[in-house]
């Protein structure tokens, strides 16, 4: 198969774009890519395991006896600062009322009147812990405050023990990419930056003149005559220093 050449244009002239020229190029030096390919990619490893943090989540849902005009209200009092002082005490949690409420997440499944409660911790046992102390102390504490008694707990929130933000492999897939693309093109700088001349092309683009001819290596030559003497030499059962 032939090589595939492209032309641009460079200084207003046409310029012959070798495929297999470039393919040298990265096979010279394939050792720089494999090296910061791999050092990247053990970097952005062990970057995310350092500093990934396990997010966990729990749900409970119950439902509401109430309107459309009243339910709003009655979602936004299940993260009410007495419902959550209760939650906190019950738990024994080292932890304000406000910063479990962070935690809480309340929706309500498509208009219906049934109300999901969604906790998220690092710990996967605090979260369902949270979630079901959450839901309990509403349907008590929501009777004295507001009146209102309309609360059946539906589920129950079970204890999940796959995190919710595994992003590891995305950071070690970047840390690649951006160790190959970055390696590349420092072996092609390099190859910039190397001021061998290793084609005809290149003296003509230099010098503004044609090649006539290509001359051989001189001491790759006298070295091959040398040794085709001296195989002659041996062949006639003499050997004779050259």
């Amino acid at each position: 198969m032939g090589q595939r050449n492209h032309r641009m244009i460079e200084n207003g002239n046409p310029v012959d774009i070798n495929i297999k020229e470039y393919f040298n190029v990265i096979k010279k030096r394939f050792w720089i890519i494999a090296v910061i390919t791999i050092l990247a990619t053990l970097a952005g490893y062990f970057y995310s395991s350092h500093n990934y943090t396990p997010l966990y989540q729990s749900s409970t849902r119950m439902i509401l006896g109430s309107g459309d005009q009243d339910m709003n209200t009655l979602m936004v009092m299940i993260k009410d600062p007495i419902i959550m002082e209760k939650v906190r005490q019950e738990l024994q949690l080292d932890k304000s009322a406000e910063a479990i409420a962070s935690q809480i997440e309340v929706t309500r499944i498509d208009d219906s009147q049934v109300v999901n409660i969604s906790v998220t911790d690092t710990n996967y046992e605090a979260a369902a812990d949270i979630a079901n102390a959450t839901a309990a102390s509403y349907k008590s504490e929501i009777v004295s405050i507001l009146g209102f008694s309309e609360v059946q707990l539906l589920s129950e929130a079970k204890e999940n023990p796959f995190a919710i933000n595994e992003t590891q492999n995305r950071t070690t897939i970047i840390a690649l990419v951006f160790g190959l693309v970055v390696s590349i093109g420092l072996v092609f700088l390099l190859d910039s930056l190397d001021g061998k001349v290793r084609k005809d092309r290149e003296i003509e683009g230099i010098l503004g003149v044609p090649v006539l001819g290509i001359v051989s290596n001189m001491n790759k030559v006298k070295g091959s005559a040398r040794r085709r003497k001296q195989k002659d030499i041996n062949l006639r059962g003499e050997i004779v220093d050259i």
